[in-house]
């Protein structure tokens, strides 16, 4: 029998319908044996996810604020869930016990981490299956970095003990026994380890959408769907704005090879996206896989004549930057120039002590900044085998009467970054779409 790990989303989990259909999703298939479940999403638009209102606990008890009448909003969340699953379960102790030890300041993590516990132990009974803690079998170093190969041995040595279990998604534990999450969407990243621990045949991301699209449905009406896409497509689409998977939770899979099927929980009929380590074969009339981007970066320009000819420029320049904490998404250079594009947010505020640093390690002759830029990037493993794919797309760009800030290609032509100021974001992925799709 095949062997099959699926992850569910915070929609698939809101309510206690929700659970119901996961519940038919999961006994559909008797291979699907281990589950890794999100915390409680959105019900309806104006809902809150559970996360947040965790989130908002944490922030109150650090404002020395009364959280019992905010807390009985997620007491409510919980009980209405079992109620509408008509399960005896009685949760009251665990949800005391959180209460209690967040306002003895446990930390912000384990305040977050309880959406997808308390989750987990409520899908669990309700399908019949064993409860394995996250905190027991995923583990962090003491630099709060992902313990991969500990967590990968701890894992598979206790799924080894269960046909069927449950696991909450998004946390670990430190060495010290404290809890640790992974960044927003991290319960990817947990259904990822462990498909990889039990060698899964398939991991199965269960969502609200039906795979990846071609674009941003926010921008593109009905865009395509994508059928299939690699690894490293996906990668560089999570990385530049792509919100449907977790951008780290391809490492684990693809140490095995393991691949991601992203599918649709209130539309299980749909075949949605897969997420493979090769695909030799591309659909040639449409050479790019997708687009992504995202707002909100600055690019710094530093003009200096001969700086080519200076050892340790570049290697001072980041030195600066890293002293700021400013990162670089993409650099740009030329002889006597170098663009850095950075996270604006991560600029603004250090602005007036960053440049004046900056000239001063430098010597330049002049640093500018550029403000309201976004990145847009054009994604496909098509795009080195078809001739004239980097013209078609600036002539699509041009034709838009877009100002292109800046262009970033890597040396596999699996994709092209372009920077262009917010103004203009939309109409770039709309020009860029209908040149290649429409």
């Amino acid at each position: 029998m095949s062997l099959k790990v699926v992850k569910f989303g915070g929609t698939s989990l809101a309510d206690a319908e929700h659970f119901k259909q996961v519940a038919s999703i999961i006994k559909a298939d008797p291979s699907r044996r281990y589950v890794v479940a999100s915390a409680p999403g959105k019900r309806i638009s104006n809902d809150e996810k559970v996360t947040d209102m965790l989130y908002n606990c944490y922030n109150m008890i650090r404002r020395h604020e009364d959280i019992t009448d905010y807390y009985k909003k997620i007491v409510d969340r919980y009980t209405s869930i079992i109620a509408g699953l008509g399960i005896n379960f009685d949760i009251t102790g665990e949800l005391e016990y959180i209460k209690n030890a967040m306002m003895a300041r446990s930390g912000r993590d384990f305040a977050a981490s309880r959406g997808e516990y308390l989750n987990s132990l409520i899908l669990a009974k309700y399908l019949g299956f064993d409860f394995i803690d996250a905190e027991n079998v995923i583990f962090f170093k003491e630099n709060s970095t992902f313990d991969e190969e500990r967590t990968n041995l701890a894992m598979k040595e206790e799924l080894a003990k269960h046909e069927r279990a449950v696991i909450p998604g998004f946390y670990g534990s430190m060495p010290n026994g404290t809890i640790k999450t992974f960044s927003r969407g991290g319960s990817d990243v947990t259904g990822s380890i462990v498909a990889r621990a039990c060698c899964a045949d398939l991991y199965e991301n269960w969502t609200d959408v039906s795979g990846f699209m071609m674009a941003d449905p926010r921008i593109i009406k009905n865009p395509l769907p994508i059928s299939m896409i690699t690894y490293k497509e996906l990668r560089e689409l999570s990385y530049n704005g792509a919100t449907v998977l977790h951008e780290d939770s391809i490492f684990p899979v693809q140490k095995e090879g393991i691949a991601i099927n992203i599918r649709n929980t209130n539309h299980p009929e749909d075949a949605g996206t897969m997420i493979v380590p090769f695909a030799q074969d591309y659909n040639s009339e449409h050479v790019i896989t997708g687009i992504a981007g995202k707002k909100g970066f600055s690019v710094i320009n530093i003009e200096k004549n001969h700086m080519g000819a200076e050892f340790g420029f570049a290697m001072r320049v980041f030195k600066c930057l890293d002293q700021y904490e400013i990162h670089t998404e993409h650099l740009a250079s030329g002889i006597d120039l170098m663009s850095h594009i950075v996270p604006e947010a991560e600029l603004n505020s250090k602005l007036d002590e960053f440049i004046p640093e900056l000239h001063r390690v430098t010597d330049a002759d002049n640093i500018s900044v550029d403000t309201g830029l976004a990145l847009v990037a054009v994604v496909g493993r098509g795009m080195k085998e078809t001739k004239g794919t980097a013209a078609r797309i600036f002539t699509a760009i041009s034709n838009a009467n877009v100002n292109v800030r800046m262009i970033d290609q890597g040396a596999s032509e699996l994709n092209i970054v372009i920077a262009v100021y917010e103004s203009d974001y939309e109409k770039t992925i709309e020009a860029i779409y209908n040149e290649f799709v429409k």
